[in-house]
């Protein structure tokens, strides 16, 4: 019986604990257009990730945190999340459903996906370390992963 306990130690390694990250939004998680970090603060780049979802699929917080900002910059609205471990997390284009100053816990709904940032429908989702921006996709994966056997009590069959 050595995959029941192979399959409790990867349910247990791959279950979200809850200061992990989850994606913002509900499964699948098709990415339209990956990271690219910029060469310089001002530098060209895609400070984020685009997921792409249909226009009204609920925005999920991605972690426990504070909303600061829930409103529009420039042409677009958004929610921006502080998550206690320095990280910032934003989401657009958003319809808010909460204001500043919200706690929010993971999981919970932010607002819902308006259309018009990607051709389809997408959300792009960003985080930050300060003034560093992040791959947030490095947030929910685990990159890869191995199997290895666990030790056995049981007597060898050798031949």
């Amino acid at each position: 019986m050595p995959l029941l306990p192979t399959a409790l130690l990867l349910t247990t390694l791959l279950a979200p604990s809850p200061a992990r990250f989850s994606w913002p939004l509900p499964p699948p998680h098709p990415v339209v257009r990956a990271f690219q970090a910029p060469a310089s603060p001002f530098g060209p780049g895609h400070r984020g990730v685009d997921l792409s979802a249909a226009a009204g699929t609920t925005v999920l917080a991605a972690r426990d945190g504070v909303v600061v900002y829930a409103g529009a910059v420039a042409a677009r609205t958004l929610v921006s999340v502080q998550h206690s471990n320095g990280l910032r997390t934003t989401y657009e284009p958003v319809t808010p459903t909460v204001t500043p100053g919200h706690a929010v816990r993971r999981g919970e709904v932010l607002g819902h996906l308006q259309p018009g940032h990607c051709p389809s429908p997408c959300l792009h989702w960003g985080v930050r370390r300060g003034h560093e921006y992040l791959d947030p996709l490095r947030l929910v994966s685990w990159g890869r992963v191995r199997l290895l056997p666990l030790p056995s009590t049981a007597p060898s069959r050798g031949g």
